[in-house]
């Protein structure tokens, strides 16, 4: 790879700014200029929000190899680290950006209730939300938004099960998990609705520690009084598995849906698949396909290099940002043939969605519970389904870090 550096300053020249624009076009494909970057090669160096030019690395190989490398650091207040924003006493939400020990020691709290076998117990109460919701849009008005009626409710109605926050606040910590998210909000206004997240979360631990239940919060409470944990921490805890655990997977479900009724050949393989173990199988396999081929996160996993650190045949120095671009990692013509076709036979575990190494996503196995379930009912419970807008009349999520559809009208 030629050298982007200007012979005669020595500094970079004719950086791209990142994050790279979405042309006009698929809706679903990663930005024109991504897949340019990555076809130029594994690593290049982008220029950020505050001048800084970070590595952006384009290529599933070299993204595995550093997510898993312990010589890179996720601490938002490392020197180096490429922050899509300006950092504030709020940027470090909870063990999400922090490295080990301390990211192993916080994150063991809350990792049994993930657990295969407890998500896998949540199945029947997850269900009973999807086939609830799904009469209620029946016998209601015809067009309805998907978003608002289903994709947002499934997620809120079982994280909030899951926390043990009463789902009548669910409006609250949905406006404000938005605004902390909006790429384009102020930090002071991000910081403010973390901190009525955080505030909001504070007082239900506090009932918690006189009343608990039998939730995540509650548990989280035995922590807090044998010492493990400060009620502070706790509550950035939730606020982090809040977010988390309702946005990603409510913009998945939408967005999911709309890819599949843009491909109806692929649809109708998910809707008429019999109800049986290969059934099962093309579920699972469907749910796969669409992480990897949507990949909804558009930040980029964000590092920084502890050391010096030789690969693809460049020297990442210490000091250095980096950003995983793991929506165009996902589209790797190397890995993934055909990367830009949806194909729900595709074997695409092997995807970067959840992230890789000791920091990816947490809650993985719930999420995959959640979409295996929508999209095993949906359409088949209403296979007339169909969009009630024409693809260029839906609003995108085009300011901000998790993608998706702000509305989906649909009809049967």
């Amino acid at each position: 790879m030629t050298s982007r550096l200007n012979p005669a300053s020595g500094h970079p020249a004719e950086i791209p700014e990142y994050p790279m624009a979405r042309a006009a076009g698929c809706p679903f494909d990663p930005p024109p200029a991504l897949r340019a970057k990555q076809q130029e090669g594994p690593l290049t160096k982008v220029r950020l929000w505050d001048g800084s030019t970070p590595w952006l690395v384009t290529r599933y190989a070299e993204q595995r190899a550093l997510l898993a490398d312990p010589r890179v650091s996720s601490d938002v207040t490392r020197p180096g680290y490429p922050s899509p924003a300006p950092v504030t006493g709020s940027s470090k939400v909870s063990f999400i950006l922090m490295d080990d020990p301390e990211h192993a020691r916080l994150r063991r709290m809350v990792t049994a209730p993930f657990a295969v076998r407890r998500v896998a117990a949540m199945r029947p109460a997850i269900q009973k939300i999807v086939d609830e919701l799904i009469d209620d849009m029946l016998a209601g008005p015809k067009p309805v938004d998907l978003v608002e009626a289903f994709a947002l409710p499934v997620p809120s109605l079982v994280i909030c099960e899951l926390l043990g926050v009463p789902y009548a606040d669910h409006d609250f910590f949905q406006d404000n998990s938005k605004t902390v998210i909006k790429r384009d909000a102020t930090p002071e206004q991000r910081s403010a609705a973390l901190g009525r997240l955080a505030g909001y979360l504070d007082d239900l631990l506090g009932e918690k520690l006189a009343d608990p239940g039998d939730d995540m919060l509650s548990q989280l409470t035995e922590r807090i009084k044998s010492g493990e944990l400060s009620r502070q921490d706790a509550a950035r805890m939730g606020v982090l598995l809040l977010i988390a655990g309702h946005e990603t997977t409510a913009n998945m479900i939408a967005l999911g849906t709309l890819a599949l009724l843009e491909h109806p050949d692929q649809l109708a393989l998910l809707r008429d698949a019999d109800d049986d173990t290969d059934g099962e199988r093309l579920v699972a396999s469907a749910v796969e396909e669409l992480l990897r081929y949507l990949h909804i996160t558009h930040n980029g996993r964000r590092r920084a290099a502890l050391e010096d650190i030789e690969i693809a045949g460049q020297l990442i120095r210490a000091g250095d940002g980096l950003i995983m671009a793991n929506d165009i990692g996902n589209r790797d013509p190397e890995v993934f043939p055909d990367p830009d076709r949806l194909d729900i036979r595709r074997d695409a575990r092997r995807h970067v969605a959840f992230g890789f190494g000791v920091h990816q996503c947490l809650g993985q196995s719930l999420a995959r519970l959640e979409l295996q379930i929508v999209y095993s009912t949906l359409y088949r419970r209403i296979p007339t389904l169909r969009p009630a807008a024409d693809l260029e009349q839906i609003p995108f999520k085009h300011d901000g870090s998790v993608y998706g559809v702000y509305e989906l009208p649909v009809t049967w």
